[in-house]
């Protein structure tokens, strides 16, 4: 068998874009790993690394990327820097401005590398780096690529307990793209063998939702609830508020003037987020600790007491922990309720939204297995274990074990029931929902994934 040669695409013939590509695959070479990082540090990367879709450890990135493009063989991870000063200030309007100039500018370096290969006859496709994503497949997985799980897997960095790739030179002030290619390296990047995380727990102390949790657990609702209140499923409630205001006294009872102008420039000037100082106050990342080191005292008052005394308005959960947190922790803040705007529209995205949804402190003293029946239209049965135990949950496909509480019924009535749009009373007269054990446990059920 002949080994593979490496080649330096730059230097083959170029000539017609689909005829090099096909020559490519047939006699079996890789690109050369040096030439291709220039070739993206050209484009305005700021590094880059790069794995194969087959990798184990990313094996439904891989199966996703080759559903968008069928010839995917490599991931090219990237990162491009964020304006540090910029995402800390307290006026998030500076924040956001930084945010989508990056955002804008990691999309155009992936069109760019994406061109540079294809002039060399090696097929390639840049997903967004955000939006626009997928939205028909919402409330499920509407993204293409996990840039997050791709670049820890290209070398460009680890998770922090707050979920953000933490750069060892960078910090986490990165905004991270991705590029599929239907051609392979002979050599591929590595995970790098240290995490950057301080474990400083200043992305606890600054997080106005109480999301980040110094044990390393993450409330995603709480999170998604406040910092993207002008996104999908934030703006859903919007709709849906002024849908059912009736009038404009109504309008404004629910909505203050600023509201209002802040969904406008969200519409008009792209989504803005709420917070992100979970970002802006880590100190991590070689070119980014200097200042923490040298002073911790200076770096709390510069950096993390202006956003933690900030006065705003958190968007919460009615029944939250985020709800209780805020109050306890930040006197300058208030809280609003309002709803997530994540509904399942069928049995098995409600079973997989359970984790995201779930609040630990509602939880407290709750030891209960439910199992879930559930038949489709077409009288497919979704089954499900669902476990709650010292504030800890779990949830498996099929009928696992005893339970205390099982629910029978329809699909449709049970997920009408929990889209808020059938009441629970009217499911149980009209045997739409059978529930078997004390209807008690059921209601602490609820309580602990408010939505």
């Amino acid at each position: 068998m002949k080994k593979n040669r490496k080649v330096d695409p730059g230097k083959e013939r170029q000539g017609n874009g689909v005829q090099g590509k096909k020559g490519l695959k047939k006699r079996g070479k890789s690109i050369d790993k040096d030439w291709l990082r220039r070739l993206c540090l050209e484009a305005g990367a700021d590094d880059v690394g790069f794995v194969e879709v087959d990798r184990p450890e990313i094996r439904e990135e891989g199966e996703r990327a080759r559903e968008a493009f069928s010839g995917a063989r490599t991931f090219i991870s990237f990162v491009c820097r964020v304006g540090r000063e910029n995402l800390r200030s307290p006026m998030r309007s500076v924040a956001n401005l930084e945010f989508h100039h990056v955002a804008d500018k990691v999309n155009e370096v992936g069109r760019k590398i994406v061109q540079a290969l294809e002039r060399r006859g090696i097929g390639a496709i840049n997903p967004p780096h955000g939006f626009p994503m997928e939205a028909e497949k919402w409330p499920g997985r509407i993204w293409v690529v996990s840039h997050k799980l791709v670049a820890q897997e290209a070398g460009m960095g680890v998770m922090g307990i707050h979920r953000l790739v933490i750069h060892p030179k960078f910090g986490n002030h990165i905004l991270l793209g991705t590029v599929l290619m239907d051609a392979e390296l002979e050599e591929y990047s590595q995970r790098i063998d240290f995490n950057p995380c301080l474990e400083c727990k200043l992305c606890v102390a600054a997080c106005p939702t109480g999301a980040v949790k110094s044990n390393g657990d993450f409330d995603f609702s709480a999170c998604y609830t406040h910092n993207y209140r002008e996104f999908m499923g934030g703006f859903g409630d919007w709709i849906e508020g002024v849908a059912s205001a009736g009038s404009v006294r109504g309008y404004r009872k629910r909505f203050s003037d600023q509201e209002t102008v802040s969904m406008w420039q969200s519409l008009g000037w792209g989504p803005n987020y709420k917070a992100a100082y979970c970002m802006a106050v880590c100190p991590a990342g070689e070119d980014v600790i200097g200042p923490f080191l040298g002073d911790k005292g200076g770096y709390l008052e510069d950096v993390v007491k202006p956003l933690q005394n900030k006065e705003e308005v958190v968007y919460v959960v009615k029944g939250s922990d985020a709800q209780s947190y805020v109050r306890q922790k930040f006197p300058r803040k208030t809280t609003k309720a309002v709803r997530s705007g994540l509904r399942p529209g069928k049995a098995e995205q409600f079973f997989e939204a359970l984790p995201w949804l779930f609040q630990r402190k509602q939880a407290k003293g709750l030891d209960c297995v439910y199992h879930f029946r559930l038949k489709g239209k077409n009288k497919e049965v979704k089954e499900a274990t669902i476990s709650i135990r010292n504030q800890e949950l779990k949830v498996q496909r099929g009928l696992v074990g005893k339970a205390k509480v099982l629910v029978l019924g329809r699909e449709s009535s049970w997920v009408g029931f929990v889209r808020k749009e059938k009441s629970l009373l009217g499911c149980l007269l009209t045997l739409g929902i059978v529930v078997l054990g004390d209807p008690r446990l059921l209601l602490r059920f609820g309580r602990c994934f408010p939505s």
